[in-house]
């Protein structure tokens, strides 16, 4: 039975479908309502979470908004990308990583992961680039790379080298298919661990990156010996490149942002120019540089098409060094 109720009823649902895009419209334009999110998948203190932290801390100023970081650390970074790619696309996740580290080499390296690197994010911008360094200990006889080339040809698997971030596996296992190296690998969940190991002459070499460890790199307690790209580091300008000391393939890094795919477009376009607002900033390009990074400033695009890149390039590394997905 048609009564007065039922028509009103009807007549303030039927508004209320009319008048929802226009309140989400409003909602997104209102950006941010509250804090935001950082996911961090290192651990706090380390150098990349230094990283984080940073941008995490410039958005906040540039926005006057609180944002937060939040650690989720484990397996090999997945746990955070499976975090970002399940949470609500509501703009309140921000996800500041490697993207061509974490997200790139996941397909290849596991069996099986919960997440689709390319369609599960919003890939909202990049950032900068970032390299390794080939490093051994500073009070080891090796002053070059042929020095340490030598010796490791001699010693065989009697030698061996560490490994932690993917980048620096990729990198170890470039230097040892140019000079056809025997050398053992002995895998860390943690960097610190490797330098700890490095330093104290247990390991020949490992590669580090560079922000974690300029102390060390600069004070001469370990000694770096080539890039892991074509390129020099501005930061450590006497270090060779890979492609300097007989290195015929190289491997660079690059953080960007990434969000919950869905989110909406309004969000990430506000994102993806507020980080480039950032990086732009004369103060991150002296951090950057100083930690041996290079502003790469982009968009989704470009975000989007450095990962698809890299995607098929984690196929071919992975069977240039032989690893076994896990």
């Amino acid at each position: 039975m048609l009564t007065r109720r039922n028509v009103t009823t009807g007549a303030l649902a039927t508004l209320g479908a009319i008048n929802m895009p226009a309140i989400l419209r409003a909602q997104e334009a209102d950006y941010p309502r509250g804090p935001i999110r950082a996911i961090c998948m290192f651990p706090p203190g380390s150098g990349a979470d230094i990283s984080v932290r940073y941008f995490a801390a410039k958005l906040s100023k540039l926005i006057n908004q609180s944002v937060i970081v939040e650690n989720r650390v484990g397996a090999n970074g997945n746990l955070a990308n499976e975090f970002v790619a399940r949470s609500k696309p509501d703009g309140t996740i921000i996800y500041i990583a490697p993207g061509s580290s974490v997200l790139a080499p996941a397909p290849h390296l596991f069996k099986k992961i919960n997440f689709d690197p390319l369609n599960d994010f919003e890939h909202v911008t990049t950032l900068y680039s970032t390299q390794f360094l080939l490093c051994v200990d500073g009070q080891s006889p090796f002053k070059t790379l042929p020095e340490l080339t030598a010796f490791l040809r001699e010693k065989g698997e009697n030698a061996s080298y560490g490994s932690t971030a993917n980048t620096g596996v990729i990198a170890s296992e470039f230097y040892k298919a140019a000079f056809g190296l025997k050398t053992v690998e002995v895998k860390y969940k943690v960097s610190q661990t490797t330098y700890n190991d490095l330093s104290s002459g247990a390991l020949a070499f490992a590669h580090l990156d560079f922000r974690g460890n300029a102390g060390a790199i600069r004070s001469g307690r370990v000694r770096a010996l080539a890039t892991s790209s074509d390129q020099r580091m501005r930061a450590a300008p006497d270090v060779p490149s890979a492609k300097e000391t007989g290195i015929g393939n190289y491997i660079m890094a690059w953080w960007s942002v990434h969000m919950p795919a869905k989110t909406p477009e309004s969000i990430v376009a506000k994102l993806e120019g507020w980080f480039n607002e950032i990086v732009k900033d004369p103060e991150t390009e002296k951090f950057l540089v100083d930690s041996g990074s290079e502003p790469l400033p982009g968009d989704r695009k470009l975000a989007r098409s450095l990962l698809e890149r890299d995607l098929k390039s984690w196929g071919e590394w992975v069977k240039i060094a032989k690893i076994e997905p896990q």
